[in-house]
This record gives C-alpha cells, sequence and structure tokens, in this order.
C-alpha cells in the first residue's frame, strides 16, 4: 500500500512522496501519476472489452440447432427442408423433440457430441429438429412421442425400413444407442444410392 502525500510544487510539477521502503524514498511526479493511472484505465477498460467479446461469442450460437449441433446447417421448416431435400438429392432426417423431456435432453447432448454423427449430419443430410408435430401423419408411423428420428428419401417416401432397437417405439433412441443411430444414418445413405 502506497499512501501518498504533496511535499511541495516544483515549477508547475506537483512532487508526491510516497511511503519508505527499506530506508528509500519513492518519489513520483505528477506526470508519473497520470502516466500510471491511464495505463489503469486502459487495462480495466481491455479487460471489459475481452469479457463483452467472449458473451458475444457465447451468445452467436445457430438458433435452429437448438443445441443438435451448432456446426450442421438447419432447416427451418418440414417445407424447405422437403424442397432442399429434393434440390440436393440427400435424405431429410427429422428429429422430432422437446426441450423439458429428459429423454430428448439426454438424446441431444449425446448427439451433439458424438463425431460421427456430427459429420455425416452436416456432409450427407438435410437436418431439421422438430418441437412441434407437422401436418404430414406419414412422420408418426406409429406414433407422437419424443425423441423420434425419421428418415425421409428424396423420392418423398418415409423410410419405415429404417428403424431404431425398440417395438413399442420404433423410431426414438437412446443416448446408449448412439452408435446404431450411426448405423441407420450409413444405412440411410447407403441405401438412397442403390435405390437410384
Amino acid at each position: 500500500m502506497l499512501r501518498f502525500a504533496v511535499v511541495r510544487l516544483r515549477r508547475s510539477c506537483v512532487v508526491v512522496k510516497g511511503v519508505q521502503r527499506a530506508g528509500q524514498q519513492i518519489w513520483f511526479s505528477r506526470v508519473t501519476l497520470v502516466v500510471m493511472a491511464r495505463l489503469c484505465l486502459y487495462a480495466i477498460l481491455f479487460l471489459v472489452c475481452c469479457d463483452v467479446s467472449m458473451q458475444r461469442k457465447k451468445k452467436t450460437v445457430q438458433t435452429l440447432s437448438r443445441g443438435w449441433g451448432d456446426e450442421i446447417t438447419w432447416v427451418q421448416t418440414y417445407e424447405e427442408g422437403l424442397a432442399k431435400m429434393k434440390a440436393s438429392n440427400k435424405p431429410l432426417m427429422v428429429i422430432h423433440h422437446l426441450d423439458e423431456c429428459p429423454h430428448s435432453q439426454a438424446l441431444k447432448k449425446v448427439f451433439a457430441e458424438n463425431k460421427d454423427v456430427q459429420r455425416l449430419a452436416k456432409s450427407d443430410f438435410i437436418m431439421l429438429n422438430l418441437m412441434h408435430e407437422t401436418i404430414d401423419t406419414n412422420l408418426a408411423p406409429d406414433g407422437y412421442y419424443v425423441p423420434r428420428i425419421i428418415f425421409v428419401d428424396p423420392s418423398m417416401t418415409v423410410r419405415n425400413d429404417i428403424t431404431g432397437k425398440y417395438y413399442n417405439r420404433k423410431y426414438t433412441y437412446e443416448p446408449d444407442d448412439v452408435d446404431f443411430l450411426v448405423e441407420n444414418m450409413m444405412k440411410a445413405k447407403i441405401l438412397l444410392h442403390s435405390e437410384l
């Protein structure tokens, strides 16, 4: 801690006497104090700007991903997905989920962290995640439940042959089923090319 006391005026410069350290006196001129104050102010402003820029980076998450993978290009509506699917000749992968559903949240976490799922979804599929049902009843062949993942091929056919492991909810996947989901994604991609 330095305590300052104004000692005397010398010409137009104020000389400030600081605390003694080991028999030495520290002298500061007015110019030195102004420079030190400015440096402290710049350091504080720099830290505040860094904090604000970090907060902005966190907020620039793609809103359509809803946490399923920010690097993936997502379509906004089912109709847009169908149009892009036909134009690109890639299958459409539709994920039905709810924010408040713990099963959807668990699957979302695993889906977003799995590199194989993210790579396939980014390069080989038109991706859509829905938090509401569509008017197309073909997207609920065995009922309206979440999470539900359904594949649609470019011929506008819902792929009823690509299902999950469970007989009572054919299109659902648990977090432990992510490898099976990768297999089904490969199957949707491979069967698409072999049918054309």
